[in-house]
């Protein structure tokens, strides 16, 4: 069995295990893409099953609506405009930054670099003596450079190292690199930490034939229908993972925890998402279940009024195992629904797609949000990004071209179907000084 005893000298004192923890990251899922969550055509009995078993929060919400910043911010437990890492590429002015040529690769490597600055969970969990493996998404470089004992991406521009290279392979492949992992992680006895970012159900939406033929019966896009069935073969894959710990005796003293890192609702006339999702602050983008499972530990619950941020993730990891968290981290452990629902309050922004220079954390600032409580708060970035880039079309129509604010009241109204802010100005104005108290938008380090 894998474990690590961690005793006291004391006579008569208990031994107990490390629990072992793996991280489930979705890739481009909308929040309500789950049985779970009543979807009435998409069937994910793996992650169904998982929700069922877990302390599952329905009002998740990710730092920012773009793969990047996000799991940069589920690695360190703080925001992107804190850790530098605001967008998916690199600009120099006007210029896209190559990671192979001399320039770019320094220009990278500080940004790679300040990142790091930041205690990451891989790393911390190493002091405890995990072993960790890094597979799927993986933006910062070389993963080894941020704590990981074992890693599927190498990283190397000259081979493909982006977002991932080789590690994007696992759950489209198999989880062969998984289960070698798992038996070394056993032969030294020592706990292990997995994070689980496969590409999907990413683009390429390039399902099995039968899971895209059984969806083309049910809907009219083809888009729509390859989406779909990609989200399905995503519930294969976290089944495959599951019954993997399940078959090896480890379930017991594993901790499972599953996030998405943005949402993504399917464009009907292309293979491209539709606006109000993806890259934008509204619930399509931001919001995603998130999940704790802990048999034994924790108890199952679906809390369906309390909102919680992905910044929550890497506290509730490092208490889990028993360290001690860094005060750079200011999340709430997830096992503590007294302090989250006192909090009330998650926050987060959008940026462009590309960072505009590794000192200029605020200069691809679009637009902030708040969640409290019921409330939802937008402000958008005028003075980066003057109107009318906001939103796109809803129902064929321009949606806010002005850009002003937006106030939702998400229990009554969780597609964002009524802008509330010009019957509601007392409310803007307290939402407004709770997101300046967190972020101003202008610059910081």
């Amino acid at each position: 069995m894998i474990r690590t005893l961690i005793c006291t000298l004391a006579l008569g004192s208990l031994c107990f295990a490390k629990p072992n923890i793996v991280l489930i990251l979705s890739d481009d899922q909308a929040w309500t893409d789950y049985g779970f969550m009543s979807h009435e055509q998409i069937e994910t009995p793996a992650l169904d099953k998982l929700a069922a078993e877990s302390l599952t929060y329905t009002r998740g919400y990710v730092t920012a609506p773009l793969c990047r910043p996000s799991l940069a911010s589920m690695f360190t437990g703080v925001y992107p405009h804190q850790h530098g890492i605001t967008g998916n590429d690199l600009r120099d002015g006007k210029k896209l930054v190559s990671r192979s040529d001399p320039k770019g690769a320094k220009l990278h490597q500080t940004l790679y670099e300040r990142f790091r600055m930041y205690p990451g969970l891989a790393g911390e969990l190493g002091k405890a003596d995990y072993l960790s493996l890094q597979t799927g998404k993986w933006w910062e470089g070389d993963p080894k450079q941020s704590g990981f004992t074992h890693t599927m991406s190498h990283a190397d521009p000259e081979r493909g190292g982006r977002h991932g290279d080789a590690g994007l392979e696992i759950s489209r492949n198999g989880i062969t690199p998984i289960r070698k992992f798992l038996d070394e992680a056993e032969g030294q006895e020592k706990p292990f930490f997995i994070w689980h970012a496969p590409f999907l159900p990413h683009t390429p939406h390039n399902p099995p034939d039968e899971l895209f033929e059984k969806y083309k019966a049910m809907v009219d896009s083809p888009h729509v229908a390859r989406y779909y069935a990609m989200v399905e073969w995503f519930d294969q894959t976290c089944g495959e993972l599951i019954d993997e710990l399940d078959n090896r005796g480890l379930s017991e003293n594993t901790v499972v925890l599953y996030v998405t890192d943005n949402g993504w609702i399917q464009n009907p006339e292309k293979g491209k998402y539709a606006p109000l999702s993806k890259q934008d602050v509204h619930e399509g983008g931001v919001r995603t279940p998130i999940m704790v499972k802990w048999r034994g530990h924790i108890s199952a619950l679906l809390d369906e009024s309390t909102p919680v941020s992905v910044i929550d993730l890497a506290p509730t990891i490092l208490k889990v195992a028993e360290l001690e968290v860094p005060d750079t981290m200011k999340g709430i452990d997830l096992r503590d629904r007294d302090a989250l629902k006192a909090r009330n309050t998650v926050f987060g922004a959008d940026h462009s797609h590309d960072i505009r220079g590794i000192d200029k954390r605020a200069d691809n600032l679009e637009s902030r949000y708040v969640v409290h409580g019921d409330w939802k708060l937008i402000l958008h970035n005028h003075e980066n990004f003057p109107p009318p880039v906001y939103g796109g079309t809803r129902n064929g129509k321009e949606n806010n071209p002005k850009g002003d604010p937006e106030l939702y009241n998400l229990i009554a109204d969780p597609h964002e179907t009524k802008n509330l802010a010009e019957e509601n100005p007392d409310r803007v104005a307290e939402l407004t000084k709770l997101l300046d108290a967190w972020w101003d938008g202008s610059e910081t380090r």
